[in-house]
């Protein structure tokens, strides 16, 4: 290890991958070091398949921490645009920075070297127009516009060998990499970045372990949004610019692949917004995976989320997604991401640290889902490890009514989305840090301090989460 560094990226999700793998494309000589608190991609697994539940992997879950991040056990998905298209319009923000034309030859360009790398050459969502087209305009009836855009799909196995080969090529052409490593904190003197504070993960609880100072001249935070919170933390610490950010709340909605048949085939994934119901608030599906498999994941403070995967070759019986409500806070409340871990950690209380499922007929009646009742529903969950509950006892009354108008509305679209045997999976949570001010050139107000990805509410995704790393190389290659 180097005493000192050119750049430091912590995290290593796909946006400091990227970035990576464009400093040693531009050739700029520059000493790069990449730090996780997780391990190798080919080091990762999870106990849930032989175990049936989640353990809660020590010192950090397997899932969400290591090298590509949470991104090498989602169901791979890179949403790409319509030639057509004069705006982006799903991934964040990236294209506010940078304008629409820019950020379409970014993603042209990322889903190139994903390719090179073995993602599959198939694009889903481009035969079926007309079809795609039928169903467009009996949504937007319901006031729910449909967003259909090419997606690649990786599948999660796949994307374990897509990141494996860009772990090695990294390696390969001199990127430093540091594994089971905590930043815990950073350095900051007289308004400039000077480095940065580590130890080793398995001494993530322990606040008297001492640190050790790797320096850098420039530090990118590409944190994604498994540490949105620690982001947060360091914002306060160091004030950091920050505007008011958002928090997405909602659950997994997990129904037979019979139901969404037309959708998986025209579409694979269909993007459905709306705002329904008495508050007008935003509520989207988000991360559908045919064939898919729900799945569990732990944040700090051993926090269980739920998600989802589709896998390439393994598959089930059910099409899950999920549905997110957006919830904007307004003055004087600006604490998005502890309001979130709040509901998760009720609804986590509540499935005695497990996910807690229901059946959407029982929230209708008013009832909470016992065991023996999911036992024989005829939509059989597929998350093992999830406990039969009410998650109406822990979901705001705010977010529970546009879900299930929501519903109602999809329903109207797709027969059969509201079956009353239809189960959700809770808590479904997408943190985001308070915003992070950045200029145009991704650097906060402290001197060589950058933020890239979905960490700091720039991105969502893998693909522009991609594209941003890329982006972030580029301007630090000219400085």
């Amino acid at each position: 290890m180097a005493e000192k560094y050119d750049v430091i990226v912590v995290g290593m999700g796909p946006s400091s991958i990227f970035c990576a793998y464009e400093l040693i494309k531009l050739n700029k000589n520059k000493k790069v070091l990449l730090i996780d608190q997780g391990r190798r991609v080919e080091d990762r697994y999870c106990p849930i398949e032989k175990e049936k539940k989640c353990v809660h992997c020590k010192p950090v879950c397997n899932i969400t921490n290591g090298f590509s991040g949470a991104g090498a056990f989602s169901d791979g998905k890179l949403s790409l645009y319509n030639e057509e298209d004069d705006d982006i319009y799903v991934g964040g923000s990236l294209h506010h920075f940078i304008g629409v034309p820019e950020t379409k030859k970014l993603i042209d360009y990322a889903d190139e070297i994903y390719l090179n790398f073995g993602a599959d050459k198939k694009l889903e969502g481009t035969e079926y127009q007309d079809e795609i087209s039928v169903i467009s305009k009996k949504a937007k009836k319901e006031g729910i516009q449909l967003i259909n855009i090419p997606i690649r799909h990786l599948g999660t196995e796949k994307s374990h060998e897509v990141y494996g080969r860009l772990e090695k090529y990294i390696e390969d052409n001199g990127i430093e990499t540091m594994f089971n490593t905590t930043v815990a904190d950073i350095v900051i003197e007289n308004g400039t970045i000077k480095g940065v504070k580590i130890k080793d993960s398995k001494y993530i609880d322990d606040e008297e372990h001492p640190l050790e100072t790797i320096y850098a001249d420039k530090v990118v935070l590409a944190i994604g949004r498994k540490g949105a919170n620690w982001l947060s933390d360091m914002c306060s610490k160091y004030n950091i610019d920050t505007e008011s950010g958002i928090v997405d709340i909602g659950i997994r909605y997990e129904l037979p692949d019979e139901i969404m048949k037309e959708i998986n085939k025209y579409m694979y994934e269909a993007k459905f917004i709306g705002r329904v119901g008495p508050f007008r608030d935003k509520v989207r599906t988000f991360c559908q995976n045919p064939s898919g498999f729900v799945s569990a994941e732990v944040y700090d403070k051993g926090l269980t989320l739920v998600n989802g995967h589709s896998y390439k070759e393994r598959k089930s019986t059910n099409t899950n997604l999920a549905i997110l409500v957006s919830h904007n806070f307004t003055h004087p409340f600006n604490q998005p991401i502890r309001y979130g871990r709040n509901v998760a950690q009720n609804l986590n209380d509540l499935g005695a640290g497990n996910i807690v499922v229901q059946r959407l007929g029982d929230i209708y009646r008013g009832k909470r889902t016992w065991d023996y009742e999911l036992a024989k529903n005829t939509v059989v969950p597929t998350l093992k490890s999830a406990v039969a509950g009410d998650i109406t006892f822990a979901l705001g009354y705010r977010t529970m009514v546009s879900i299930l108008e929501f519903i109602r509305a999809i329903d109207k679209v797709v027969e059969g989305f509201g079956n009353p045997d239809n189960l959700l999976y809770a808590p479904e949570i997408k943190f985001y840090s308070n915003k992070v001010k950045l200029d145009n050139q991704f650097e906060t107000n402290i001197k060589g301090l950058y933020c890239i990805g979905d960490g700091c509410g720039m991105t969502r995704g893998l693909m522009m989460a991609s594209c941003s790393g890329i982006q972030m190389a580029r301007m630090l290659a000219n400085k």
